[in-house]
C-alpha cells in the first residue's frame, strides 16, 4: 500500500503541475474545437474516415470509429510533444535527488510518469468523445445513443497507440542526446514508420494472412480496415473494395453514406491491441536501470562537465572584426559566435553535404537539399527567442535601456543570414533561372522570421519544431510552401502573406513578453 500511495502521489502531482499551466487548457480547448470539425455535414465536400468517397452516418458507433482511428494516428503524433519533457525537467531541476532519496523505486518512478502521460490523453479522448456525443446529437443522422459503442474503438485502438506514444516520450527524455530539437525531429520520422507505415504490412487487401491474424500495427488501422470492409462486401460487395481513407478527403464528386451502428471486435483482436499496452509499459520498465546514468548525465552538462559544446571556428573572429567596430555589430558579432560555436562537427559536416548538393546536383535534388538545411536549422530559429527564459538570464539581459528592441534586431538578423546562408549554392544557381533567386530568399526569411515569432509567442519550441518537420516531409513531396521549384508562383503567392503575419506576430509576441518580464 505504500508503494501504491507513492505512485500515486507522483501521478497527482505530476498532473498537477500539468494542468496549471495556460498551454494544457488551451491545447485541451483546440482538442474540442478540432474534434468538431472531424465530423462534416454531407455536402461539406470532405470526409475525414472514408471508404470509396464514402462514409458511416453519424451514429454512436461510426462517431466512436472516426475518434478512435483518428486519435490513435494523429494523436499518437501530437500527443508526444505535450506529454514529453516532464522527465527532464525533474533531472534539470533537481527535483530527482529528492525523490531517489525516498523509498520509491526506479521502475516504480518511470511507471508513474507513464501512467501521469497516459492520464493526460484519457482527458484529451474524453474531450473528444464529449464533442464527439454532441456531434451526433446535432446532426441527427442515426437514432439512439450507445455510450459503450461512442467508447468502444478509442478503447481499442487510440489508447493502445497512445501507450506506445506514450512510452517514446519516457525514452526520448531519458536519453540526453534526444531531448531537444533532434528528437523532435526524429519522432516525427519514427511516428510515419510506427504508426502509419506499418498499416501497409498488416493491409487484409495485400495478403490472407493480414485478413485473419489477430496481430495488428500500434495505431490499429488496419483492424478497423478489415472489420469495416468484411462488414461492407456482405452488406454493399461493390464498395467492399473500395480505398480506406484516414485524413481529410476532398470529394468532388459528391458524398454518399451507409449504416453502420455496431462494431463488435473479437475477443483474440482485443488481446492483441492490449499486447501493445503491455509492450509499453514493460519498456517503461525496462529503462529503469538507465535512470541514474542519465540523471548523472544531465548533471555533468549542468555543471560543465559534460563533451565539448562545439567548434572554436578561430576564423569566426577574423570575420565578425568589422563588425565589432560599432555597438549594433558588437551585438549582432556575439550572437553569430554564440550560435556557431555551439554547432557540434556533426552539424558542419551534413551542412557541407547538404550544401555540395546544392552546388552540383539536379534542381530537384537542389531544392530538398535546401529543406533540409533550413531543417538542420530549426533548433536556431525556434529557441533563439527563449534563450534569456532557458539559461534564466532574463532579468539580467534586458535590464539594460533599450535591450529588448536591440537584441530583437539582432536576432532577426541572425536567423535572416543564417536561413539564407545553408542556401547560398542554391541562391547562386538561381540566378540566371526565372524567377531567379526571389522564392528561395522568401521562404528562407518566412521559416526564419516564423520560427522566432512561434518560439516568442508560444513560450515553447515545439510547436514550430513540429510545424517545420510536417511542412519539411510534404516539401520534399511536392508541396510549394517549402519546395521553391515545385511552383514558384505559388510558393510566393504564400509567403507574400505568411512572411508579413509572422513579424506581426513576433513584433506582438516578443515587446508582450518584455512587459511580461
Amino acid at each position: 500500500m505504500d508503494a501504491l500511495r507513492r505512485f500515486a502521489a507522483i501521478v497527482h502531482a505530476d498532473f498537477r503541475e500539468r494542468s496549471r499551466s495556460t498551454r494544457f487548457w488551451v491545447v485541451l480547448c483546440g482538442v474540442g474545437i478540432a474534434t468538431w470539425w472531424l465530423f462534416p455535414t454531407a455536402d461539406a465536400g470532405y470526409v475525414t474516415v472514408g471508404v470509396g468517397g464514402a462514409r458511416g452516418l453519424y451514429s454512436s458507433a461510426w462517431v466512436g470509429m472516426v475518434l478512435g482511428l483518428l486519435y490513435a494516428s494523429t494523436l499518437s503524433l501530437f500527443g508526444f510533444y505535450i506529454v514529453r519533457g516532464t522527465l527532464a525537467r525533474d533531472f534539470e531541476t533537481r527535483v530527482w535527488q529528492l525523490l531517489v532519496a525516498t523509498p520509491m523505486t526506479r521502475p516504480g518512478y518511470l511507471l508513474a510518469k507513464w501512467t501521469s502521460h497516459m492520464l493526460v490523453f484519457a482527458l484529451l479522448v474524453a474531450v473528444g468523445l464529449g464533442i464527439g456525443l454532441v456531434a451526433q446529437w446535432h446532426h441527427a443522422e442515426a437514432s439512439g445513443i450507445d455510450l459503450w459503442q461512442l467508447l468502444l474503438p478509442s478503447l481499442v485502438f487510440a489508447m493502445p497507440a497512445l501507450a506506445v506514444a506514450a512510452f517514446f516520450a519516457v525514452l526520448f527524455d531519458l536519453l540526453p542526446w534526444l531531448r531537444r530539437t533532434g528528437g523532435n525531429v526524429l519522432y516525427f520520422f519514427l511516428w510515419i514508420f510506427v504508426f502509419i507505415s506499418l498499416a501497409q504490412f498488416f493491409d487484409p487487401e495485400k495478403s490472407a494472412w493480414a485478413a485473419s491474424t489477430w496481430l495488428s500495427e500500434p495505431s490499429g488501422i488496419s483492424l478497423a480496415m478489415r472489420d469495416i470492409q468484411a462488414w461492407l462486401a456482405q452488406t454493399q460487395p461493390e464498395r467492399a473494395l473500395s480505398g480506406f481513407s484516414i485524413g481529410m478527403s476532398v470529394m468532388e464528386g459528391g458524398i454518399e453514406t451507409f449504416a453502420w451502428n455496431a462494431w463488435e471486435p473479437r475477443a483474440i483482436d482485443l488481446l492483441g491491441r492490449a499486447l501493445w499496452l503491455a509492450a509499453a509499459a514493460g519498456g517503461v520498465l525496462a529503462l529503469a536501470p538507465a535512470l541514474d546514468w542519465a540523471a548523472a548525465r544531465t548533471e555533468a552538462r549542468a555543471g560543465g562537465r559534460s563533451e565539448r559544446a562545439g567548434l572554436r571556428l578561430r576564423w569566426l573572429d577574423w570575420l565578425l572584426r568589422p563588425f565589432e567596430l560599432f555597438p549594433a555589430g558588437r551585438l549582432a558579432a556575439a550572437e553569430v559566435r554564440l550560435v556557431l560555436r555551439q554547432r557540434r562537427i556533426t552539424w558542419w559536416l551534413a551542412l557541407l553535404v547538404l550544401l555540395a548538393v546544392q552546388a552540383f546536383a539536379a534542381p530537384k535534388g537542389m531544392a530538398v537539399a535546401a529543406i533540409l538545411a533550413w531543417l538542420l536549422c530549426v533548433d536556431v530559429f525556434a529557441r533563439a527567442a527563449l534563450r534569456e527564459r532557458d539559461t534564466g538570464t532574463a532579468s539580467l539581459v534586458f535590464s539594460a535601456a533599450g535591450a529588448g528592441r536591440r537584441i530583437l534586431v539582432a536576432r532577426l538578423g541572425l536567423a535572416l543570414g543564417l536561413a539564407w546562408a545553408v542556401v547560398l549554392p542554391a541562391l547562386l544557381r538561381s540566378l540566371g533561372t526565372d524567377p531567379g533567386p526571389l522564392p528561395l530568399l522568401a521562404t528562407g526569411a518566412s521559416v526564419a522570421v516564423a520560427g522566432l515569432a512561434l518560439g516568442a509567442g508560444c513560450r515553447n519550441p515545439r510547436p514550430f519544431e513540429l510545424a517545420m518537420v510536417f511542412l519539411a516531409y510534404i516539401g520534399i513531396q511536392g508541396d510549394p510552401l517549402l519546395n521553391t521549384l515545385a511552383d514558384p508562383a505559388a510558393n510566393l503567392a504564400r509567403h507574400a502573406w505568411l512572411l508579413p503575419a509572422s513579424a506581426l506576430l513576433l513584433l506582438v509576441a516578443w515587446f508582450l513578453g518584455l512587459r511580461r518580464r
